[in-house]
């Protein structure tokens, strides 16, 4: 099993920037990609940006140049600096943890963050 615990979630106006957290604890060494994705009401979890231990890393069109995702595989942890926040980036944001030949939906998953960009 593994535990992800997520931080950095707020309020912020259209134009700014927030910084999201996650640090992984418990079988960490099965873990191949670390991400996030995002999820507002009535609409399908999509994904936001993924990296694996290799570094390499896959985003969402829509965040593409705005944001940055980066880990740490000796701290376990991911992090995902949102730059250029507009209103449509307002979700709930999750962070994901991926073991090796596994599917994304079936990883696991933190609780979730809410991230609110004000216009």
């Amino acid at each position: 099993q593994v535990q992800l615990v997520e931080s950095g979630g707020g309020l912020v106006q259209a134009g700014g920037s927030l910084r999201l957290s996650c640090a992984a604890s418990g079988s960490t060494l099965n873990i191949d990609d670390m991400g996030w994705y995002r999820q507002v009401p009535g609409k399908q979890r999509e994904l936001v940006a993924i990296i694996n231990r290799s570094g390499r890393t896959n985003y969402a069109d829509s965040v593409k140049g705005r944001f940055t995702i980066s880990g740490d595989n000796a701290k376990n942890t991911v992090s995902l600096q949102m730059n250029s926040l507009k209103p449509e980036d307002t979700a709930v944001y999750y962070c994901n943890a991926v073991p090796y030949g596994t599917i994304w939906y079936e990883g696991y998953w933190g609780q979730g963050t809410q991230v609110t960009v004000s216009s």
